[in-house]
């Protein structure tokens, strides 16, 4: 490899260190407390290194936002793909993707499970516009994606009851969301977020067919 060629390629691997490591500062204590000093530190860089990447702290912040919303869209757009494909059933295929989407939600840098879009939310007054529609970006395409596997469930098995999906689609980023907080502050060992995640699959399955004649959950 030439030296021309090496130096973009060391000057990408930087860039994607001082990513990884805000990644995992910012949901263990959050944008305002995680400074340029201790990641150029962490990375062993100069401070004008870390300008050269990201000219201010909150450009950091959106590249964040960016690659975190590009990792969810190819991630969930997987999830739900490969539950269509596995299943004929579009309420077997909405379960088995719910529980996919949980159990990625699970998985994080850090010791306990995190989301990055809500992290930055409980900060909004820090950020300028095109920050907080990289934040709504994020939530508005896991929504869509849970809305439309609900809207192929519908048709085929209409509801025991009245039903908003677009209600019902939020019902399951809040339960990942609070989960999240629950796993945060409860014992590792109770794994809070997989276990609401269950229940709302549970209600879903209800919802639309009730239980299979094993009086079993579909897909768990």
């Amino acid at each position: 490899m030439s030296e021309a060629a090496e130096k973009p390629a060391r000057g990408e691997r930087t860039r994607t260190t001082l990513l990884d490591l805000a990644e995992i500062s910012i949901l263990e204590k959050g944008f305002a407390a995680t400074s340029i000093e201790e990641l150029i530190a962490a990375a062993g860089i100069t401070k004008s290194g870390f300008f050269y990447h990201f000219p201010e702290k909150v450009d950091l912040g959106k590249a964040l936002l960016r690659r975190d919303n590009a990792s969810v869209e190819a991630g969930l757009t997987q999830i739900f793909a490969a539950a269509d494909a596995a299943h004929d059933d579009p309420l077997d295929a909405v379960l088995a993707a719910l529980k996919a989407y949980g159990e990625a939600a699970s998985k994080s840098p850090t010791s306990r499970p995190g989301c990055l879009a809500a992290a930055f939310s409980y900060q909004d007054t820090l950020f300028d516009d095109e920050t907080r529609d990289l934040i709504q970006y994020g939530m508005a395409f896991k929504h869509g994606m849970i809305r439309a596997a609900l809207a192929r469930v519908a048709p085929a098995r209409p509801p025991r009851t009245p039903v908003d999906l677009d209600a019902l689609a939020d019902m399951a980023i809040a339960v990942v969301q609070g989960g999240m907080i629950l796993d945060r502050v409860r014992p590792p060992e109770e794994a809070v977020l997989s276990a609401q995640m269950t229940l709302y699959r549970i209600y879903v399955q209800k919802l639309f067919a009730g239980f299979d004649k094993q009086d079993r959950l579909v897909g768990a």
